[in-house]
């Protein structure tokens, strides 16, 4: 979604000051609340348990390590990331690949989807990479594991590689833990099969199966949160890009580097309408029932994030008559899910549109709880009456 080629408009200052606002976003909400409280108090308020447990998907144990975990963590996957670029980008275009390499191990890993990448003859974000593996299978591994959320790899640290390091049994991974991790993979797999199928003969026609295959899987990892493209959006049919908007509207797990209304979001209501098809009063996935108020901040979640976009999608047709109102719902989504990604429209935009778009990311990035949360927890009032029961039809 931007609108001017990164490379060519921003000079190096610029790329790096960009850098540091990728690096800052993706470190979240949740980093910068631990750790600047931290820092200046040594005492959590109320209001920052709160706005922390909203981001790092209720976590509220063991901050402190916590925040070590993802310094730790995220500095060591954007290093062996970089590193690995290095290999393809150096042999191609030596010394001056090296900064390259990095800008786009870290825009991967934060989500982010900005690259550095214009310089290359006839390539459009990662789309003169579509075919080599080394390139795209790095970045779509530094998205997904950006993707997964910082409590989740504390689970899987805690879990199965501490115990090895003291000679001890592999613990289970925790019922967050294994919802982010299942669902993440299907969706994957769901995805790839999708864009492969659908995108054969169309935006991928040059490619040979293989490749087609390679760039099936980026595009499905990247449509998730990202916003590298490996083929050109504009060209891809309309149902490819029904799909991708799903995609992007769930997004990524909770507490990572990733937007959307979560996966732990979408599970929970697509368990309980399953559950309320089956006519269960509970919904119940892995011998675990989810809490009625979860069920609620979960509908909330969604409600919010759809009113958003429908209205940010009806502004933005309205004042472009030239925007579809497919492509209109596509830059709205992409911007709450903060992907990026953007079927060649962005640069067409009108200030209004533009700046709209900002705000949704902002909303986006933060969550519409704890955005919402972050205002009105002062007005918070107490609610100790009992009230009757109101009954009525539904459906």
């Amino acid at each position: 979604m931007a609108v001017a080629d990164t490379f060519h408009h921003w000079s190096i200052f610029g790329q790096g000051v960009i850098l540091c606002l990728i690096q800052l976003g993706g470190l979240g909400l949740a980093t910068f609340a631990i750790g600047f409280t931290l820092l200046v108090r040594r005492k959590l308020g109320i209001r920052e348990i709160l706005i922390v447990s909203e981001s790092s998907g209720g976590n509220m144990l063991n901050m402190a390590f916590l925040l070590r975990l993802v310094l730790g963590f995220t500095f060591a996957c954007e290093a062996v990331g970089a590193a690995i670029l290095m290999l393809r980008f150096v042999p191609l275009y030596g010394t001056d690949g090296i900064w390259p390499a990095i800008f786009v191990a870290v825009s991967a890993y934060c989500n982010a989807g900005f690259d550095i990448l214009g310089f290359v003859s006839g390539n459009s974000s990662i789309s003169a990479f579509a075919g080599d593996p080394l390139v795209c299978l790095t970045i779509s591994a530094l998205i997904i594991i950006g993707g997964l959320g910082f409590v989740v790899v504390q689970d899987i640290y805690e879990s199965k590689i501490r115990p090895r390091f003291h000679h001890k049994d592999a613990g289970k991974l925790n019922f967050h833990s294994q919802i982010c991790l299942r669902v993440t993979a299907v969706l994957l797999i769901i995805g790839t099969l999708a864009f492969l199928v659908l995108e054969f003969d169309n935006s991928m026609k040059d490619l040979n199966f293989f490749e087609k295959l390679n760039a099936a899987f980026f595009q499905s990892t990247n449509t998730r949160t990202a916003g590298f493209a490996s083929v050109n959006i504009a060209e891809e049919n309309e149902f490819t890009k029904i799909i991708s908007i799903v995609l992007m509207f769930i997004g990524g797990c909770p507490g990572s580097t990733a937007g959307g209304i979560k996966v732990t979001t979408f599970v929970v209501l697509l368990i309980t309408v399953i559950s309320t098809i089956r006519g269960r009063e509970e919904s119940v996935i892995l011998k675990h029932r989810f809490a009625t108020g979860l069920v609620y901040k979960s509908l909330t979640v969604v409600s919010l994030a759809i009113v958003l976009i429908f209205v940010d999608a009806g502004i933005i047709a309205a004042l472009n008559p030239d925007v579809s109102m497919l492509d209109a719902v596509f830059e709205a989504v992409s911007a709450f899910g903060t992907v990026g990604l953007s079927a060649n429209v962005t640069p067409q935009l009108d200030w209004i549109s533009k700046l709209l778009l900002c705000f949704t990311m902002f909303v986006g990035r933060v969550g519409p709880i704890s955005f919402g949360l972050s205002i009105m927890m002062r007005h918070k009032r107490g609610g100790d009456s009992i009230l009757p029961e109101g009954r009525m039809i539904i459906g």
